[in-house]
């Protein structure tokens, strides 16, 4: 079985990578300046490293979290340090997989990180980062991306990617992801300050909800027009009732002047996300869910160093009953694609499969976040696959902020897939060339085809 399950990942290691959704700053592309230090490229932009290290007692500051400005050299070894000494606390996890596979063979280190070690191999590593081999756009073209997804914000200018599309020398392509949750979420103290945003960028006042739905609109084909393939969403349910037109201009109303209940700012949360599926039927975009995430779950760390700094935690989530709203009114809507993510793996065989083996415009998201480790995935496999077969899944998304870790995610990612293939091939359960088929379509066909790349 090893043997079968090798030739697979050999047929399809060197395939080009699509990445259909992730968080790196465009920036790094469009500048192409070297990276200033080996903490601030593995460790500070990374809170699959940050998280464990902290709940070890390093305080986030100490690893560069939430900083403007760049570390100084010794702030940066002493980073550099904490991650080194503590190398153990990652023995088992896929962060310890990923990080390996970016020393070992982007940077060609060849001792293991300690304490003892700390120094030589940030001296190494910062050695070849000096290098215009080392440099974002050099490292682009090394991992072999073909299309790399970012998400923005709707009232994001697109500055950077409009940079990258201008620029003669670039041959890559980066696109957007319109990421609207902030502007769906009226709960939220900040939710008048992202309307006015967004009113701004659209370039009309939003005094009504008539105006808000139209700046959605006209920011996502501002998107669209920038290349984007895709909308992202991201909410504590995917509660999706929808309001009549009344319901819906009063509450948006009410919402605006602070006097919605909470139950009226779910209401219409969830009613906006009907919105988007039917902007989506509209206009093209790929609809992706990932909702079930308790953000920011420890206050004091938020106001001191903001959101996404690792210490955003699964909860239970429910989609057969919460989507059928949604599902009635467009799920067999010609080119509607709906991508399903989860955090819950209990929905994997009870919900996801069953809703994409039925609806031709339902998709599973495979395992990400906190699920993107080799047992999740071969879990993952054997509880969707009964149902909805490999082919309504969505191909790898790797969902990550840490530039390097980009080759090494889907490398493992095709590794534990063509594992599960060789083993249904020694089962008879497949034969090898349907195997091989299959490996290739999931690195490649169903990516490009589920988000539409």
């Amino acid at each position: 079985m090893r043997g079968i399950a090798r030739g697979l990942y050999d047929a399809v290691r060197e395939l080009p990578i699509l990445s259909p959704h992730g968080h790196v700053d465009p920036t790094l592309l469009l500048e192409d300046r070297p990276f200033r230090d080996p903490a601030s490229l593995f460790i500070a932009p990374d809170h699959y490293v940050t998280r464990l290290l902290h709940a070890d007692g390093v305080d986030l500051d100490e690893l560069g979290v939430g900083r403007g400005a760049a570390m100084t050299e010794a702030e940066a070894r002493r980073a550099w340090w904490h991650l080194c000494s503590r190398w153990h606390l990652f023995r088992g996890t896929p962060v310890r997989t990923w990080l390996e596979h970016e020393l070992v063979t982007i940077f060609d280190v060849e001792v293991r990180p300690s304490a003892a070690t700390a120094d030589h191999v940030y001296d190494h590593v910062a050695q070849r980062l000096a290098r215009d081999d080392y440099r974002p756009r050099a490292l682009y073209q090394r991992f072999g991306i073909d299309v790399l997804t970012i998400t923005a914000d709707p009232a994001d200018d697109l500055a950077a990617f409009e940079g990258l599309e201008r620029d003669p020398t670039w041959t890559g392509r980066v696109v957007p992801s319109f990421r609207p949750d902030r502007y769906l979420e009226p709960a939220s103290p900040a939710w008048a300050a992202a309307v006015r945003d967004l009113a701004e960028a659209a370039g009309h006042d939003i005094g009504d909800y008539a105006a808000f739905v139209q700046a959605m609109e006209e920011r996502r084909r501002y998107f669209m027009d920038h290349g984007a393939t895709s909308a992202d969403h991201s909410h504590i349910d995917v509660g999706s009732e929808p309001l009549s037109p009344a319901d819906a201009s009063r509450i948006f109303q009410d919402c605006l002047g602070g006097q919605a209940t909470a139950a009226e700012a779910v209401a219409f949360r969830r009613h906006m996300l009907s919105e988007m599926a039917r902007m989506s039927c509209d206009d093209g975009l790929v609809m992706t869910l990932h909702p079930g995430v308790r953000r920011s779950h420890h206050l004091p760390t938020e106001a001191r160093f903001g959101p996404d700094t690792g210490h955003d935690l699964p909860v239970r989530v429910e989609f057969t009953d919460a989507l059928r709203p949604l599902l009635s009114r467009y799920g067999t809507h010609p080119g509607f694609h709906l991508v399903l993510f989860t955090l819950d793996e209990t929905t994997w065989s009870r919900e996801l499969a069953p809703l994409a083996g039925f609806y031709p415009s339902v998709f599973i998201g495979v395992p990400w976040w906190f699920l993107d480790a080799p047992e999740a995935i071969r879990r993952f496999r054997a509880a969707v696959t009964e149902t909805a077969g490999f082919y309504r899944t969505s191909g790898f998304v790797d969902d990550t902020r840490a530039f390097c870790s980009i080759p090494a995610r889907h490398d493992m990612a095709r590794r534990i897939d063509a594992g599960v293939l060789a083993e249904m091939v020694a089962q008879h359960r497949l034969d090898e060339d349907e195997a091989g088929e299959t490996a290739e379509d999931l690195v490649s066909t169903l990516p490009r085809q589920v988000f539409k790349l």
